[in-house]
């Protein structure tokens, strides 16, 4: 049985083998004269169904538009799979998630019958793509067959950028690998969200009409709500004031998303061109939907040739006078037969993951009833360089034997059902260490991101602190792997890297004189709820546990708000020597805590519990104003 329907892969066979041979792509695609044909056919089919992505790509140097045309043409197969509504949804869903499972299959191979497919591999293994970036905005795909609803605009833009954010970062990727990287400051990653927020919204008013004939409304009801009766009114695909205002109101707020000066800032001309330049054709085509009026509930509208000409024209020359000045390294083609290591790729999704791997001992974990288990556990991972120190070696080899801690620790949150893991990783004072120790660190860190020891895990990962000190690089990981786990559900862990307690608390304050100074909010009446809800991670929740190692007893500046009411555990023993079961201890010592916050305790009759498994192990204590 084919791994898909016949209508996909049939037809593209022959409209591949109808169009000559491309005289650009030879150097790029090699002999095999049937990757030639898929890449033409990627490239056929980009022209054809997108015409400004098609306009966007040629404004890039020849040797990288096969990867993509390709990446464009692979995303795009997936859409039509998961949008042809000449099956029912089950059935479109099945053939979305036997195109993922084929692809999977055909990754370490290095080739597909599957012409798009065919390419998308050689894209992936040539350039070095992870395609793991890909799992959960393709599996998105699959869910999408069933239909979307979203209550409010933080619902949308999560669809929204799950969908595009993976794909465009694979092209980004293709250029960072020809040499030209394109990296995103701290200041412009949310105006690079925002950005694609906006593309996502200009492609939803540009098919709205195709998207109403097949019942979908794809925007937020707290939109539809400003303006009563137009959900009722499109559903009908009838034309009233309410429609009216409603597209007006949001062609508005996509010129606002898609209009991001600061994005472009020190970036290189060539990529930088390509961003202008699609900000432009945006805007042209949020015009056309504007002029529409009653039209775009028949067709799709688009702007004039003319219009498109006069974007194109001079971004063409400045895109050519970039590139023209610019040193590119492509990987050679691959040969036909040859082998080449296969891109680096996740398990297609499954739905489930593998538990964590056992303590050498064998020890289990302890039985700790759901109720008494702490929600937050926060540790402060002293004594890497002590314990480097004390056995003659370099203070990184500390850190690395600590990363391999890190590692059983997450095991054994997992062991136990923890929901909530916050790990002080580097913090804004570490940067006055010694250079090499502070690359040393920053290595390490980028080394576990990139082998992702916990990609097979139920864990999602969340980065807490600031990027301008870091390298793009590591910051690009970061998002990555927050990106890929996002979705799941059960151990959130939360790396601080570049963090400081008091920088978090200064940010928050700024974010609230700002909307103070905007009229959004009132000084006199800024409440807690107000404040926490201006945190950089509004949704951490409060820390129950705070453990640190070490043998020093305080806090360091971290997650002051957050520990208010922490419970304070401090061990003597040095990071790099703990494992899962001393995390099971502070967890079982913080069970026999009596915690009131500041009401008073009920009487029992009975003495107060013991602070921890034993005082030479542990000292245990609430934090100041707890109540304990």
């Amino acid at each position: 049985m084919s791994d898909v329907p016949p209508a996909t892969t049939a037809p593209a066979d022959r409209e591949a083998t109808s169009e000559p041979p491309e005289r650009a792509d030879r150097p790029v695609t090699g002999d095999d004269p049937a990757l030639r044909a898929a890449y033409r056919l990627c490239r056929r089919r980009t022209k054809d169904q997108d015409p400004a992505e098609y306009a966007l790509i040629q404004l890039v140097p020849t040797a990288l538009r096969p990867a993509l045309h390709a990446l464009w043409a692979a995303a795009n197969a997936l859409d039509d799979l998961g949008d042809d509504r000449t099956a029912p949804a089950a059935e479109r869903a099945a053939r979305v998630e036997a195109w993922i499972t084929a692809l999977h299959r055909e990754l370490p191979t290095g080739s597909s019958p599957d012409p798009v497919r065919r390419a998308l591999v050689d894209t992936a293994n040539r350039w070095r793509l992870d395609l793991s970036e890909l799992r959960d905005a393709m599996a998105q795909v699959q869910d999408d067959t069933r239909g979307r609803h979203f209550a409010d605009w933080a619902q949308w833009r999560a669809w929204g950028r799950d969908n595009l954010l993976p794909w465009f970062g694979l092209v980004r990727t293709v250029f960072d690998r020809a040499g030209v990287p394109v990296a995103l400051r701290l200041d412009t990653r949310e105006a690079y969200e925002e950005f694609l927020d906006g593309v996502r919204l200009t492609d939803i008013l540009t098919d709205l009409s195709a998207d109403l004939a097949q019942g979908d409304l794809l925007l937020p009801a707290e939109v539809l709500d400003l303006h009563p009766g137009s959900a009722a009114d499109l559903a009908q695909r009838r034309w009233s004031p309410a429609v009216a205002a409603l597209i007006t109101h949001l062609t508005g707020l996509a010129r606002q998303w898609v209009s991001q000066e600061a994005l472009t800032r020190g970036m290189h001309p060539g990529p930088a061109t390509v961003l202008h330049t699609m900000a432009a054709l945006l805007c042209a085509q949020l015009d056309a939907v504007d002029a529409a009026g009653p039209g775009i509930l028949r067709s799709p509208p688009r702007p004039a040739l003319r219009t498109r000409a006069r974007i194109l024209a001079p971004a063409r020359a400045r895109a050519a006078l970039a590139w023209s000045l610019t040193p590119l390294t492509v990987p050679p083609p691959q040969r036909p037969g040859a082998r080449r290591p296969p891109a680096a790729v996740e398990p297609a999704p499954t739905g489930a993951f593998r538990p964590p791997p056992p303590h050498p001992s064998g020890e289990r974990p302890p039985e700790i009833p759901p109720g008494l288990l702490p929600a937050h556990v926060a540790v402060i991972m002293d004594g890497n360089g002590r314990w480097a120190q004390q056995r003659g070696l370099p203070r990184h080899a500390g850190h690395r034997a600590g990363a391999s801690t890190v590692r059983e620790v997450v095991h054994g949150a997992l062991d136990i059902g923890l929901r909530h893991l916050t790990l002080y990783t580097f913090s804004t004072e570490n940067w006055h260490r010694e250079p090499e120790e502070v690359d040393a660190i920053l290595g390490l860190l980028r080394d576990e991101l990139a082998e992702n020891p916990f990609g097979d895990l139920d864990v999602r990962l969340r980065w807490h602190g600031r990027a301008g000190r870091l390298p793009p690089d590591l910051v690009d990981l970061l998002h990555l792997r927050e990106r890929t786990t996002r979705a799941r559900t059960g151990l959130t862990l939360t790396m601080c890297i570049d963090y400081g307690g008091r920088d978090e608390l200064t940010r928050t304050a700024a974010a609230l004189a700002h909307r103070a100074r905007d009229g959004r909010l009132e000084p006199g009446l800024i409440a807690e709820d107000d404040f926490a809800g201006h945190l950089p991670l509004p949704d951490m929740p409060d820390v129950d546990l705070l453990w640190r190692t070490g043998g020093e007893q305080r806090v360091s500046n971290f997650l002051p708000w957050h520990t208010a009411y922490a419970e304070l555990h401090f061990t003597p023993g040095l990071w790099p020597d703990a494992d899962r079961r001393d995390l099971w201890q502070a967890v079982s010592a913080f069970t026999r805590r009596q915690r009131h916050h500041g009401a008073t305790p009920a009487a029992t009759g009975e003495p107060a519990p013991a602070d921890g498994p034993s005082a030479a192990r542990c000292v245990t204590a609430p934090a100041a104003g707890s109540g304990g």
